[in-house]
């Protein structure tokens, strides 16, 4: 008999979790030591944060250990600069059997004045694989949106799953040769 597609160790259902369960929120002074020439924050020293920021949402939702499987997508919309205050946002968008995709927001605002809003400077989606050192992937609760905005992200979420598996079996479909199997 097999287990639910969400099943813990114990093959009982997992019970579903909101994506607020796992929500955070990080913050830091972008310093001289991240920047480039022109006083800007690195892209990749970005692509880190919202790394970490996932990795948190990821371990939290799924209750142990997870991986970063797949970076699907980064983009960025204006500089960091030197002092400005990062923040990072992160939330569950999408959980399957074993993987999840998280979605990163980062907002820049500069040290020196409050009364400027906050910039949206980049955004990620990262999927993200449950394990354990012994067996590989492992079961993660399924997400249940409570907001018609959570509700949203899933649904795009879901979008772009089926796009990264079109694209992945296109791939594959064109290296079956002889030097391929």
């Amino acid at each position: 008999m097999s287990q639910p597609e969400h099943a813990g160790a114990s093959g009982s259902p997992l019970e579903p979790l909101p994506p607020s369960y796992a929500r955070v929120s990080l913050g830091q002074v972008v310093t001289v030591r991240e920047a480039n020439l022109l006083g800007n924050i690195h892209g990749g020293e970005i692509v880190k944060l919202a790394d970490s920021a996932a990795g948190v949402v990821a371990q939290r939702h799924s209750g142990g250990q997870a991986v970063t499987a797949a970076l699907d997508e980064m983009t960025f919309l204006e500089p960091v600069h030197v002092g400005d205050i990062v923040r990072t946002y992160a939330q569950v968008n999408w959980a399957g059997r074993s993987s999840m995709e998280i979605g990163v927001r980062i907002e820049a605002q500069p040290w020196d004045d409050p009364t400027v809003t906050s910039l949206h400077v980049a955004s990620a989606y990262f999927v993200f694989v449950a394990v354990t050192p012994e067996s590989g992937s492992r079961p993660v609760p399924p997400l249940r949106p409570e907001t018609p905005d959570e509700v949203r992200r899933q649904r795009e979420a879901e979008i772009r799953r089926a796009h990264r598996l079109a694209r992945r079996e296109e791939i594959e479909s064109g290296r079956r040769g002889p030097r391929d199997t």
